[in-house]
C-alpha cells in the first residue's frame, strides 16, 4: 500500500511532536549559548519548547512541525529538527520512517543561527 503525501506529513508531524514534547524518538541538543544562560533559563526554554503550538502556514508551510521560534526572558530562541539516516552520516531519505531516520532537535539562541 502506497502512503500518500498527506499521510507521510501526518506521520512526520507526529514523530516530530513526540521528540519535541516528550523527548522520544530522537536526540535533543542545546547550544553553548543556551547552556551559558543558566539552569533557570534552560528549564524555562525546555518548557516553552514542549508546549510550543504556534504553528502557522508562514512558519510551518509543510505542516511537519520541524521548526519554531519563541522568546524567554527577552531572548529569542529557535529550535529545529533535522533528519539523518540511521548511521548519522547522511540525510534521511524517508523522514516518515522512524526505522530509517534519526531525528535531531537543536535548541539555540536566535543569534547563534
Amino acid at each position: 500500500m502506497e502512503t500518500t503525501t498527506d499521510c507521510r506529513t501526518c506521520t512526520i508531524r507526529e514523530l516530530n511532536d513526540d521528540l519535541r514534547i516528550k523527548g522520544e524518538g530522537g536526540q535533543m541538543f542545546m547550544t553553548q549559548g543556551v547552556k551559558e544562560k543558566g539552569e533557570v533559563f534552560y528549564t524555562a526554554a525546555v518548557h516553552a519548547l514542549r508546549v510550543y503550538d504556534d504553528f502557522t502556514s508562514e512558519n510551518d508551510p509543510y505542516g511537519d512541525h520541524d521548526f519554531g521560534r519563541f522568546v524567554i526572558q527577552g531572548e529569542a530562541l529557535l529550535w529545529k529538527i533535522d533528519y539523518y539516516d540511521e548511521n548519522m552520516e547522511f540525510g534521511s531519505d524517508d523522514p516518515s520512517n522512524p526505522d530509517k531516520t534519526t531525528r535531531v532537535l537543536t535548541l539555540m539562541l536566535a543569534n547563534e543561527y
